[in-house]
């Protein structure tokens, strides 16, 4: 082989040297993007994920703001309306002991009737106390009185003023008597 022969052949192996190595970077260079963009794609689902998720939170919490804020505004109406209530209860117990005014507390006792089942229907419950353990969750102790029955003793003997639920919340606490 003449000189420049060799030379040729020593060029094109540097060039395919050359080629090879810039085939390997080239196959690195891939594999390096796209365990790149792999990367990136897992961060980017992760915070799609973390976004919806939050978004199907905020859903949930606005609903059960909005029914909340419903209720709240039916509980303080009904609170106006409980001491008609009171009042109406008041006066069912006057009109029993007047035997001449029969007509007048059948009429009573209908409106009575009609004001209870629409205030029910709204979610107004009555609180049972009467005969029941004291609890301050639930009742005001207005007094103490001694009672001759011992069984007595720390529940409610009397209910002043009654207590109400709206749904599963107190909208007003029972005013009781306790024993003592």
């Amino acid at each position: 082989m003449s000189k420049k022969a060799k030379t040729e052949d020593i060029k094109e192996q540097d060039i395919e040297n050359q080629v090879e190595e810039t085939q390997d970077d080239n196959q690195e260079e891939e594999v390096s993007n796209e365990e790149r963009l792999t990367e990136e794609l897992g961060k980017e689902k992760d915070k799609f994920l973390r976004l919806f998720a939050e978004f199907e939170n905020y859903k949930k919490r606005t609903a059960r703001e909005r029914l909340d804020l419903i209720e709240t505004a039916g509980s303080s109406v009904m609170m106006n309306i409980l001491p008609v209530l009171d009042d109406f209860e008041r006066a069912l117990s006057h009109i029993e002991e007047d035997k001449e005014a029969e007509e007048l507390r059948k009429g009573v006792v209908l409106i009575y009737q009609k004001l209870l089942k629409a205030l029910e229907q709204k979610g107004l419950k009555e609180m049972e106390s009467k005969g029941k353990d004291f609890d301050p969750d639930f009742h005001q102790a207005l007094t103490e009185i001694e009672t001759p029955d011992k069984k007595m003793k720390g529940k409610v003997v009397d209910v002043i003023e009654k207590g109400y639920f709206i749904g599963e919340k107190i909208l007003r606490h029972a005013k009781v008597v306790v024993g003592k």
